[in-house]
């Protein structure tokens, strides 16, 4: 009759389908296939996180070092002994004949040395050390100060490479074993804004890609 439909021939061989097993192995075929471009992107964020950490750990770890200051004696009686670049510092002396004038983004700086010790001191000019233009630069303030800051190898301050080497030359410090040390004047562990900010912004990246990179792994160990 008419009415009667015939199935196509072989159409009760078709297997049946799961629609939830049919579900699971397409979000496997999708992880496996996402995974060359998944792991890859991940573990190059992984160690550019991994890179830039090593180039900041002296000021990471400057950051969460002790906020009591390291006390390194006066002049006649420093503590040698008990330097520790990366520290916050405090020590007194008299400062050197002669010092360098230092211009950064505007802002006015004085670094001079503390007689006979190892000690350099980056500082604000005082009343008396503006520079005037023409003019030769004038003497540092001859009175004795206190100061605390952080206290820098020549290794950790590059920046300041020629400063070390003109100071040491005037022969008004003594270098220990051959070095000297800078003391930056007001920079305090725990205070570096701007560092906090990166340090939270690069912790989230690094557990982004870490999320990433196990999703995309459990995915392809997924059985099948």
């Amino acid at each position: 009759m008419a009415g009667d439909a015939q199935a196509p021939d072989g159409a009760d061989d078709l297997p049946e389908v799961d629609p939830d097993e049919a579900l699971a192995e397409l979000e496997r075929r999708s992880a496996r296939s996402t995974l060359g471009i998944r792991a890859p992107v991940a573990l190059a964020g992984l160690a550019v996180v991994g890179l830039l950490a090593w180039q900041g750990r002296a000021d990471v770890a400057y950051f969460f070092s002790p906020r009591e200051p390291l006390t390194l004696g006066a002049e006649g009686a420093y503590l040698l002994e008990a330097i520790q670049p990366n520290r916050y510092v405090q020590l007194h002396g008299v400062p050197t004949q002669r010092g360098l004038y230092v211009d950064e983004s505007g802002r006015a700086s004085v670094i001079v040395g503390l007689r006979d010790s190892p000690f350099l001191v980056k500082r604000g000019p005082l009343p008396g050390e503006e520079r005037v233009p023409g003019r030769a630069p004038p003497r540092p303030d001859q009175r004795p100060f206190g100061v605390r800051g952080r206290l820098l190898s020549r290794e950790d301050a590059p920046a300041y490479a020629a400063a070390f080497d003109q100071l040491r030359g005037f022969g008004e410090v003594q270098p220990v074993k051959g070095e000297l040390f800078l003391v930056v004047e007001g920079e305090k562990p725990g205070r570096d804004v701007v560092l906090a900010l990166a340090m939270g912004l690069l912790s989230a990246f690094a557990a982004f890609n870490a999320w990433v990179l196990t999703r995309a792994v459990r995915g392809w160990l997924r059985p099948r």
